[in-house]
């Protein structure tokens, strides 16, 4: 940042109303604790279960780790802002938080791909899946998922940290976001809009790209099974991830590629916060109920923990 007269930002958030930020804050709290609460029991369960030791719930419990971090970045820091009433953050945490936020988002769509090939090996190549989605393979791939976060963000990124802020700090959101940054800056924005916006084209195309190929062969192949039990069983392993895709893939699609989203403010600042409050919440729940071994992994691993304090 060259221009130093700026050192902190003033965040506006969602309302200046009391009574509204009260229930903001209960909302956003709940939702939070049930976020954490939820992925961090499916993470536990593929540790402690041996029947969800198996890629897909290795790339689930993944997803969890990425959902718990993502929501982390900025959901608190709001929290913190509403309860205290400070609304001020400095330049370099505006900085780490959006350079979190941003990973953690980017990342979430390639490892959304990649569990979309997962499901498409196990129900197109079911005899090659063990040999296919081996535990090396999986682990490249989560790695291929952070490392292709990080060089979309990068970019982008660089170029905003040379961004002067002469006069005015307040942004116009509850966390620091690019578009906001980019509103109140006094330099050529111009080839950093243009960079975001490359960016996230490039990577809501290459994972849609992926996840469409993958369900189009699985689709294809669960058509052509001749028992309506094998096409009911074969259509409830991809479910609950169809219903995740739709939901991230919707949401973001609606905030970078409608251009009267980005003139709201306050509709643009709403579909933020659901998509780091809502989405993570009803991620586990998602997968947990529409999915019968993590219910039964629940169940027993309940009973153990309720024998084991019994005795």
């Amino acid at each position: 940042m060259r221009n130093r007269s700026v050192t902190t930002f003033i965040l506006l958030g969602l309302t200046d109303d009391p009574q509204l930020q009260v229930l903001i804050f209960v909302f956003l709290f709940l939702t939070y604790m049930l976020s954490v609460t939820g992925n961090m029991t499916i993470i536990l369960l593929t540790f402690v279960d041996s029947h969800l030791k198996t890629p897909m719930y290795f790339f689930l419990k993944n997803f969890s780790f990425l959902e718990i971090s993502f929501t982390s970045a900025c959901i608190p820091r709001y929290l913190y802002n509403i309860a205290t009433g400070d609304k001020i953050i400095t330049y370099d945490a505006c900085i780490i938080q959006l350079f979190f936020t941003d990973l953690c988002g980017v990342t979430e769509f390639f490892l959304l791909a990649a569990m979309s090939y997962d499901r498409y090996v196990a129900i197109c190549k079911p005899l090659h899946y063990v040999t296919i989605m081996n535990t090396r393979v999986c682990r490249i791939f989560i790695i291929c998922c952070w490392t292709a976060g990080l060089c979309v963000i990068t970019p982008p990124l660089s170029l905003g940290l040379n961004l002067e802020f002469c006069d005015s700090n307040i942004l116009d959101h509850f966390a620091c976001d690019a578009f906001p940054l980019v509103k109140i800056s006094c330099s050529d924005t111009w080839t950093v809009e243009q960079t975001v916006i490359i960016c996230a084209v490039l990577t809501l195309n290459m994972t849609l790209t992926c996840v469409v190929l993958s369900y189009g062969s699985i689709i294809r192949t669960i058509f052509r099974f001749s028992s309506v039990q094998q096409r009911k069983k074969a259509f409830s392993t991809c479910s609950s991830h169809m219903i995740v895709v739709s939901i991230t893939y919707g949401t973001c699609i609606f905030i970078y590629m409608n251009p009267t989203a980005k003139e709201k403010v306050t509709v643009n600042k709403v579909i933020s916060l659901l998509i780091s409050s809502v989405s993570p919440t009803l991620n586990p729940f998602i997968y947990t109920l529409r999915n019968n071994q993590v219910k039964k992994a629940f169940k027993d691993s309940f009973k153990r923990f309720a024998l084991l304090s019994i005795k």
